[in-house]
């Protein structure tokens, strides 16, 4: 099997390296070779976190080169307009619609950029669900990175049952339950 580059982008505190444990788990499992690759930056502060996974029968490196990401998760709009040029011509961004002001703006020192989906979608397949209004629908606003990765696993290789049983290996035993929900919520969003 040819290399499969996923992406994961958001601000620090939105479950960026969860997901990909998740992933890298499910991709385990499934009996490919896997690298993990975490870039924080000021990830306590609200600072754009990355992480790179990719898979396939044998992977060299775990970086993602610019243009070649098959599935882009972001976590928060900007975060995706940040990061879509890492993106295949044919790939899919996942994106939660949400904002969150960096820095910049909460400063006054630069302006968020408005139409972020619709710019996005101009170029790219894009696919977009409030995930925190979703987790908060559920109870706990907490699992809103397990509604975008449900969504995100729709273009992906795996069953769902796997997904599923990852889930419930890689989050703290008392959270399996809603965590499952939310990946449910996201996968089965139309």
């Amino acid at each position: 099997m040819e290399t499969k580059n996923i992406m994961i982008v958001g601000v620090g505190g939105q479950g960026t390296l969860l997901t990909s444990r998740i992933l890298g788990g499910i991709m385990t499992e499934a009996g490919f070779d896997v690298k993990l690759s975490e870039v924080h930056g000021m990830a306590q502060r609200g600072g754009s976190v990355v992480t790179f996974v990719r898979y396939g029968d044998r992977v060299a490196e775990p970086i993602v080169e610019e243009g070649q990401a098959d599935v882009l998760i972001a976590f928060e709009r900007l975060e995706a307009l940040r990061y879509a040029h890492f993106l295949k011509e044919d790939g899919v961004i996942v994106v939660n619609d949400a904002r969150i002001d960096p820095m910049p703006v909460v400063s006054g020192a630069a302006v968020y950029p408005e139409g972020i989906l619709e710019k996005l979608a101009e170029k790219h397949r894009i696919y977009a669900v409030d995930a925190m209004g979703e987790a908060k629908k559920l109870g706990n606003p907490r699992v809103f990175n397990n509604v975008v990765l449900g969504l995100a696993a729709r273009h992906m290789d795996f069953p769902k049952e796997a997904w599923l049983s990852t889930i419930a290996k890689k989050v703290p035993p008392k959270t399996v339950e809603i965590n499952q929900k939310a990946f449910l919520l996201g996968y089965e969003n139309e």
